[in-house]
């Protein structure tokens, strides 16, 4: 039998890259890391780490465990977040939510939700989907509203993340101009338009989207302010200090002194969507509030 806490220790190892840093985060010693990890390797009849001067390299089989610890570890959180759920009194639903698809989607769902369960208590975390997905994946969140632009999804199918993921809508990114700009009255606009203007970012996640435009497009990106919010960077547009490009649920409320002009074909977007749990089941108040985010995604 494969022993759990060897399993987090190796969790550690690979993490912090190393059994002396592993050792330092676990508060024990480096020998001890590394016997563990030897009595594992033992266990299981392969290495499970390359070991070098540059620190531990994980083999095949040691991913596999570590995805292994990883689910173990959420089953287990899990679980004691269900022990304590038992005692409370009244049942707790936590959900984690990115601003803008949060704004967009849950106010009226939320009132749906708590007349048809008042007696559930509930608590809405604020989190981009690197920290929210993970949250599911421990089970500190029963679900995560969350979202990806263009690339792979956050969960693929047969992958071990634990996490079953499903797509509610696609967000069309939009530029957003000053009123006085010399395309603001335009139907739609190629990015490649844009090159010689100055950017506000609105997420980072932009800022990336962006660069490798540019970088194909054959310009440079001239950054003239970044933040963390889109209607922020859309006051700053208004302010003329560049422009943004900017998601559609996060355009609402308008703006004075902004123009919004859609990105011609292929158009860049954001595809938003729901983490559950996957391997084991769902909170029945977490499906319940999944199925009316997809109904209010589905009518807007």
């Amino acid at each position: 039998m494969i022993d759990v806490q060897r399993l987090r220790i190796l969790r550690a190892v690979a993490e912090h890259g190393s059994f002396n840093r592993a050792a330092a985060a676990l508060l024990i010693t480096p020998s001890a890391v590394s016997q563990q990890v030897a009595a594992l390797e033992r266990g299981v009849g392969t290495a499970v780490v390359v070991r070098s001067t540059r620190g531990v390299v994980l083999t095949e089989a040691g991913r596999l465990l570590v995805g292994t610890a990883d689910a173990v570890a959420a089953e287990l959180r899990y679980a004691r977040e269900q022990i304590e759920r038992l005692g409370a009194d009244r049942p707790r639903l936590t959900l984690a939510t990115f601003t803008s698809g949060g704004r967009h989607l849950l106010p009226a769902v939320l009132v749906r939700f708590a007349a048809a369960h008042p007696e559930v208590e509930l608590n809405v975390l604020e989190r981009e989907p690197e920290d929210s997905l993970p949250m599911v994946r421990q089970g500190i969140a029963d679900l995560a509203l969350g979202y990806h632009f263009d690339g792979p999804l956050p969960v693929r199918p047969g992958d071990r993340s634990g996490l079953e993921w499903t797509p509610l809508m696609t967000d069309p990114l939009s530029v957003v101009l000053p009123t006085g700009h010399r395309l603001a009255g335009r139907e739609a606009v190629d990015l490649a338009e844009l090159a010689a203007d100055r950017w506000v970012l609105g997420c980072l996640k932009t800022e990336a989207f962006l660069r490798r435009y540019a970088a194909l497009a054959g310009f440079e990106l001239r950054v003239a302010g970044s933040t963390t919010d889109y209607f922020f960077a859309r006051t700053l547009v208004a302010a003329g200090v560049g422009v943004s490009l900017v998601p559609s649920v996060a355009l609402d409320p308008e703006l004075p002194g902004t123009a919004v002009v859609p990105v011609r074909p292929p158009r860049p977007a954001r595809h938003v969507g729901l983490a559950l749990p996957a391997g084991r089941r769902p909170q029945r108040y977490a499906r319940a509030l999944a199925g009316l985010l997809g109904e209010a995604a589905g009518a807007g």
